[in-house]
């Protein structure tokens, strides 16, 4: 799974103003749609800033009478000139209470001297009664099977934000599906103390699992999630370990509505 279909991972992620990928119409606010925090990362190779990362994620929202959350993450390369261009943004609806994913929206723009040209819109509608998951791409459309434990990136980050309590020691086992390749993934918890951008020195948990990576022929690397030790579980950094070199997002701001 590559940076831009992880990161955000979301991956994985995600500057500038953000707006909704998905279909018009899918969810329906009003007086009463809730909170929305917003991330800003900086994401850096061998110390060197090459990719901007917002993540906003919005509750309160209702389709067909079932509260939503919208997560949507937008990555927009920088420092690159003709050598690589990305503009990547992706959103994930999926249910607040159980944070199963309903649907997932990439729309992929990068191109430039390092990469190929790569332009598409993908959409994931995810069945998780009859365990399964259409993808419609260019018109087409085809089912894929799934596990009944299967998130996309952005859902599986959002829900260890917002709702599953993280303690050390833990081994959490889930699927992801990003319309590529369904991975099955072992996430470890530790307690850690790391030095943040935002916060200087605080108390972590750290998620930590060995995938692979289809952009590099299947070879392995790590993902690596800090959130806040506290009731804010804020996701303050983000580590691809790829097979060619580490990718870190640092927390460069948090804004709460």
């Amino acid at each position: 799974m590559s940076v831009r279909r992880f990161l955000l991972i979301g991956i994985l992620l995600v500057s500038g103003t953000v707006a909704y990928g998905g279909d018009p119409g899918i969810a329906d606010k009003g007086p009463g749609s809730g909170p929305v925090t917003s991330f800003l990362y900086t994401g850096k190779r061998f110390g060197i800033p090459v990719l901007k990362a917002y993540i906003k994620i919005e509750n309160g929202s209702l389709d067909q009478g079932k509260p939503i959350c919208h997560i949507q993450a937008h990555v927009d390369s920088v420092n690159l000139g003709f050598l690589f261009r990305m503009n990547n943004h992706f959103t994930s609806v999926v249910e607040t209470e159980t944070f199963t994913p309903i649907r997932y929206v990439k729309e992929i723009d990068q191109r430039g001297f390092l990469r190929e040209t790569k332009n598409y819109r993908q959409t994931l509608t995810f069945d998780a009664t009859h365990g399964k998951v259409v993808v419609e791409q260019k018109g087409e459309k085809r089912e894929v099977p799934l596990p009944s434990n299967t998130y996309d990136p952005l859902s599986m980050f959002a829900r260890y934000y917002l709702r599953e309590e993280l303690r050390p020691d833990q081994d959490i086992r889930m699927f992801i599906y990003d319309g590529v390749k369904l991975r099955e993934i072992v996430f470890h918890s530790r307690k850690e103390k790391v030095n943040t951008k935002l916060y200087g020195e605080i108390e972590t948990i750290c998620l930590e699992s060995t995938t692979s990576f289809s952009t590099f022929g299947d070879r392995e690397g790590v993902i690596r999630i800090w959130y806040t030790a506290d009731k804010e579980r804020t996701p303050v950094s983000i580590e691809l370990d790829l097979p060619v070199g580490d990718v870190v997002f640092d927390l460069d701001s948090v804004e709460r509505s």
